[in-house]
């Protein structure tokens, strides 16, 4: 017990968490913003795959660190713009489209690597983001090295998160995407075109899922894999239910399975020749179905989420 207690104690055990939730915290900022207006967003899983790959062979061809986010993030609207066209407009299944795009852009990542890479037996390396070393606030107690020894991305993913919750709470434009979600119909009677929110908040969004997966190749690790992702996709479409469609709880959703996987890491290193391997890597999946079922009580939906609009109909 005391091992235990000294691994939730240390700062290097809470940095670990926050980096292995910053994709997380990209994918689910991003379901949150397609689920506020009224869209889900099933791709997130082959947006994600997309992301990785285009960020990383970007910058494999000399875009630059940067270059490389833009061009994820140009991916992922390129997606999204795709799903909107399908389940926004033209009133499509939201759950068939969104495994639709799942399949398409995971195959379309595997094709791309192989037509780019025809001979390459291994993903060439990339320098990817150094953990930064911020004057004063690196040095801060507790604090600093959990947030500010960190890369610029997951910095990016704290203050995106800040952003949305300010979006969405204050601008008109995020009171409109808030309204298309529960009620479509009465926006639109005050002018506001629904479809066009619906579709640049499922574009903005997927491109933040496709940052998210560009987070994997160029800040955690320096080459693309296929089945990196490895299912984190879902865990934000579960993290969005669990977060109540709120930035602040999305956040909070997701360090906490960061928490819950940096765990089972160092418990395979206090435990690992007592309980088999598998048993570790089930524990974060397994503790976040129970904080799931817990959060995810007196959660409510949007209540126009998966209801297509049609101008006109009641």
């Amino acid at each position: 017990m005391q091992s235990l207690l000294d691994i939730l104690l240390t700062v290097t055990f809470w940095a670990a968490a926050l980096r292995i939730a910053t994709p997380l915290i990209f994918g689910v900022a991003g379901a949150v913003l397609c689920e506020r207006a009224g869209v889900l967003n099933l791709g997130i899983e082959g947006i994600m795959t997309a992301g990785a790959m285009t960020g990383w062979l970007a910058v494999h061809l000399g875009a630059g660190l940067w270059g490389g986010v833009l061009v994820a993030a140009l991916t992922g609207a390129l997606l999204g713009l795709l799903l909107a066209g399908l389940t926004v407009g033209l009133s499509l299944s939201q759950h068939v489209s969104g495994l639709a795009v799942t399949l398409l852009a995971t195959s379309a990542a595997s094709f791309g690597y192989r037509l780019a890479l025809p001979g390459a037996a291994t993903p060439p390396r990339i320098v990817p983001f150094a953990p930064l070393d911020l004057p004063l606030l690196s040095d801060l107690p507790l604090v600093g090295p959990i947030l500010f020894r960190q890369t610029a991305l997951t910095l990016l993913a704290l203050a995106l998160v800040a952003a949305l919750a300010w979006f969405l709470a204050r601008t008109p434009l995020g009171l409109a995407v808030r309204a298309v979600g529960e009620n479509p119909a009465a926006v639109e009677a005050q002018g506001i075109p629904v479809r066009a929110v619906r579709t640049g908040a499922v574009v903005a969004g997927s491109a933040l899922m496709a940052v998210g997966g560009a987070f994997l190749t160029l800040s955690a690790f320096n080459a693309f894999f296929f089945e990196m992702v490895a299912g984190r996709g879902w865990i934000c479409i579960a993290l969005t239910v669990f977060a109540g469609w709120r930035p602040g709880k999305a956040l909070l959703g997701a360090v906490l399975f960061g928490a819950f996987d940096a765990f089972q890491v160092r418990l395979q290193q206090v435990a690992g020749g007592i309980v088999p391997g598998q048993v570790f890597l089930m524990l974060p999946y397994l503790l976040s179905i129970a904080a799931l079922l817990v959060g995810a009580r007196h959660a409510r939906a949007p209540r126009a989420l998966m209801i297509p609009y049609r101008r006109g109909e009641r």
